[in-house]
Order: C-alpha cells, then structure tokens, then sequence
C-alpha cells in the first residue's frame, strides 16, 4: 500500500484536539490522532467516511437550528 499523506482537520488549532485525514491511497480514508501521529489509525471506505461525516454536518445541522 502507498504511504499514507495526512493533512490536518481545517478546525483544528494549536492548542485544541484534532483528527488528521488522509485520502491520497485509492478506496481508503484513514483518520489519525494529530497529537498522536505514531497512533492507530482508523481506516475506513469512502462510502462509509462519507455518511458519518453527512451524519455529523446533520447533528451540527440541528443542534444550531435548535439553540436559534
């Protein structure tokens, strides 16, 4: 498998908690603990990464349109 190249969640800063994502390697994306790089790695399918992160924006969705 080619190495994997992780770029940092654009949320994160310098003194907060952060997952670093990589999605360079074909049918994988693979999530890591940027305070923890030498880590474990969670390794997911496309597919599957996309609906937990259409499942988190819906949950930030309504947690923002409940507190209006």
């Amino acid at each position: 498998m080619a190495a994997l190249e992780f770029r940092k969640s654009s949320f994160s800063t310098g003194d907060r908690e952060c997952v670093e994502v990589a999605t360079n390697v074909s049918h994988v994306v693979a999530i890591r603990d940027s305070k923890d790089p030498e880590g474990r790695i969670l390794r997911f399918t496309p597919t599957a990464w996309e609906t937990f992160t259409a499942a988190v924006r819906r949950g930030l969705d309504e947690k923002g349109s409940a507190s209006a």
